[in-house]
C-alpha cells in the first residue's frame, strides 16, 4: 500500500469542469479553514464577547497549552516570530560589541534580531545535505565577543543539535533555536523548541501552526527568561505605568491565541498528513535526473514546512509548474551575506558555497495537509517532463 491510500479525504474549495487545469497551489489556507470553519466562528464569537482582546485570558490559555506540547515549562505569546528571536536575545543582555552566529540560509528575520540589539551576525555555512548549520564550522567563528548561537530549523528539519550543543556547552555560550518553520519537528526524541536555552516560534499564517494573522512565541525551560520577556513584550512594565527599562509592545491579540488553540488540536494530524505526502512526493520524483531530493535521518522527523528539491536548472522546472497552472516558491534565493541589508558585514560572493548554492537550486512544491494524491500527481507529471525538455 502506497502511502497516499492511507491519506484522509479532503475538503476542497469549489468544483472545476477540468481538473487538469484547476491551479495547484503553494498552499491552500482556504482547505485548511473550511475543515475547522464552525470551531473557528466559536472561537471568534468567544473572543469578541470576552472585549478582553489584548493578551486577554486566552493568550494564557493558548502559552500553556503550547508549552505543555513542546515539552517545556514556559511559553511567552508574542506578535511574530522576529519579536520572539528578539525578546530572547534581549534575555541575554546581548548588546552592541556582541556577537551572534548564524547562518546566512535562512530567512531575513533571524539576522533582523540581531541587528535590532545591536549585535553582529556572524555567519558560517550550512551543510549541504541537511541544509541546517554545520557544526564542523561552528567552533572556527566563535571568539570572545560570541555571546549566542542561533541554529536554524530550516523547512521543517532540525539542525544537527548534538554537536552544536557540545561546542556551545564547552564555550559557556547560550543556544536559541530559530524553530520558525519547525512546529513538532523532533530531534532524538526531543520536539524543536526543547532543546537549546530558548526558541522562537512564528505563527505566520503559511507556518504548519498559523494565525489568521501575524503572532510568535518564545519558549525555554528558564523562568527568569520567560518573566523578562514577559515584561519586555508588554512596554517593560514591572507593574502598570511603571517602566524600568526600554520596552515594546509585542502581546499577541487575543483572536490569535484563540484560533492557535484551536489548530493546536489539529496540528500532529496535519503534520502527520504531510508526512505522508513527503513519501509521496519521494516515490513519485526518486531518481528523477537532476535532480535532488530531500534527505531523511534516522535522529530527526522533519514536519516538512517546505517540501524543497534542487536543481540546477531551477529556473526551467518552475517555468513549467507555472505553464502548467501549479504554484512553486524560492525558500530563499538570496542568502543572507548577499543581501544588501547585510552588505556592511563584509562577506564577499563564494564565501558560503553551500548556502549560495542551495540559494540557486532550490525549488519548493506545493506542501499542505489538504494536498490530494491527483494533485501530486500532476506536480511529479510536469516535472519529469520538463526535465525530459531541459536535462
Amino acid at each position: 500500500m502506497t502511502a497516499a491510500a492511507t491519506l484522509p479525504a479532503v475538503q476542497t474549495s469549489q468544483p472545476v469542469s477540468d481538473p487538469a487545469l484547476e491551479r495547484i497551489p503553494l498552499l491552500d489556507l482556504r482547505a485548511q479553514y473550511h475543515a475547522i470553519r464552525d470551531e473557528a466562528r466559536a472561537a471568534f464569537d468567544m473572543v469578541a464577547e470576552s472585549t478582553a482582546y489584548a493578551q486577554g485570558p486566552v493568550t494564557k490559555t493558548f502559552e500553556d497549552e503550547y508549552a505543555a506540547w513542546c515539552g517545556v515549562k514556559e511559553c511567552v505569546s508574542v506578535n511574530t516570530g522576529t519579536s520572539a528571536l528578539h525578546l530572547a536575545l534581549r534575555c541575554l543582555d546581548i548588546t552592541h560589541g556582541d556577537e551572534v552566529i548564524t547562518v546566512p540560509m535562512t530567512f531575513i528575520a533571524t539576522a533582523w534580531a540581531i541587528y535590532y540589539v545591536g549585535a553582529k551576525p556572524v555567519f558560517i555555512d550550512i551543510d549541504p545535505v541537511r541544509r541546517t548549520m554545520d557544526p564542523a564550522q561552528l567552533e572556527r567563528a566563535i571568539t570572545p565577543r560570541t555571546k549566542a548561537i542561533i541554529p536554524v530549523h530550516l523547512y521543517g528539519q532540525t539542525a544537527d543539535m548534538a554537536p552544536i550543543l557540545d561546542i556551545a556547552d564547552t564555550y559557556g555560550i547560550p543556544v536559541i533555536e530559530d524553530a520558525c518553520q519547525a512546529h513538532g519537528a523532533m530531534y532524538q526524541g526531543r520536539k524543536a523548541g526543547a532543546i537549546g536555552d530558548m526558541a522562537a516560534f512564528s505563527f505566520y499564517p503559511g507556518k504548519n501552526l498559523g494565525a489568521l494573522g501575524e503572532g510568535g512565541a518564545m519558549v525555554t525551560n528558564n523562568p527568569k527568561y520567560a518573566e523578562r520577556a514577559r515584561m519586555l513584550r508588554n512596554h517593560a512594565q514591572p507593574e502598570r505605568y511603571f517602566h524600568d527599562e526600554v520596552g515594546y509592545n509585542y502581546r499577541m491579540d487575543s483572536l490569535q491565541a484563540a484560533m492557535l488553540s484551536l489548530k493546536l488540536k489539529h496540528l500532529d494530524r496535519w503534520n502527520l498528513a504531510r508526512a505522508f505526502r513527503a513519501v509521496r512526493y519521494k516515490e513519485l520524483l526518486e531518481g528523477l535526473p537532476g535532480v535532488t531530493l530531500p534527505t531523511h535521518y534516522p535522529d530527526a522527523q522533519s514536519v516538512h514546512h517546505c517540501y524543497v528539491i534542487e536543481s540546477d536548472f531551477r529556473d526551467d522546472l518552475r517555468a513549467a509548474l507555472t505553464a502548467a497552472n501549479i504554484d512553486s516558491g524560492l525558500h530563499y534565493p538570496v542568502p543572507l551575506h548577499l543581501q544588501r541589508a547585510c552588505r556592511l558585514l563584509g562577506y564577499a560572493k563564494g564565501r558560503f558555497p553551500h548556502s549560495e548554492a542551495l540559494s540557486r537550486r532550490c525549488l519548493s512544491l506545493p506542501m499542505f495537509a489538504e494536498l490530494t494524491d491527483d494533485q501530486m500527481e500532476r506536480v511529479a507529471s510536469t516535472l519529469h517532463q520538463a526535465v525530459q525538455t531541459v536535462g
